[in-house]
């Protein structure tokens, strides 16, 4: 659970403050729709930072029930390995519950 305290992000699970960057990068995969994803590189572009960034503050994400952060993947259609909450295999595993279809094509 995550609540607003003088306009920051606060977690209620860690109850460590969140930096702006983070809460701008939380506050879009807040919004990430189930069955749906995007790229590292598209919220690094809407919050200006790099896409290895976005993957690391992700990668520390103290509330995934509310921020999804299995919906976001590479931007060539593949998942990272260093999946958080249980590696690729697990990642995969709630995309494909949410309907999302992952490329045959690729190693993912």
């Amino acid at each position: 659970m995550t609540s607003i305290i003088n306009g920051i992000v606060e977690s209620t699970i860690t109850k460590t403050a969140l930096s702006p960057l983070a809460q701008k990068v939380f506050a879009i995969v807040a919004t990430i729709p189930r069955g749906q994803t995007t790229t590292y590189n598209a919220i690094a572009q809407q919050v200006g930072t790099s896409p290895r960034v976005v993957g690391n503050i992700l990668h520390r994400n103290p509330d995934p029930d509310n921020y999804p952060c299995h919906r976001v993947i590479r931007s060539d259609g593949t998942l990272a390995s260093g999946f958080a909450f249980g590696g690729k295999d697990i990642q995969r595993k709630l995309l494909l519950s949410e309907g999302v279809v992952l490329p045959l094509s690729k190693s993912v």
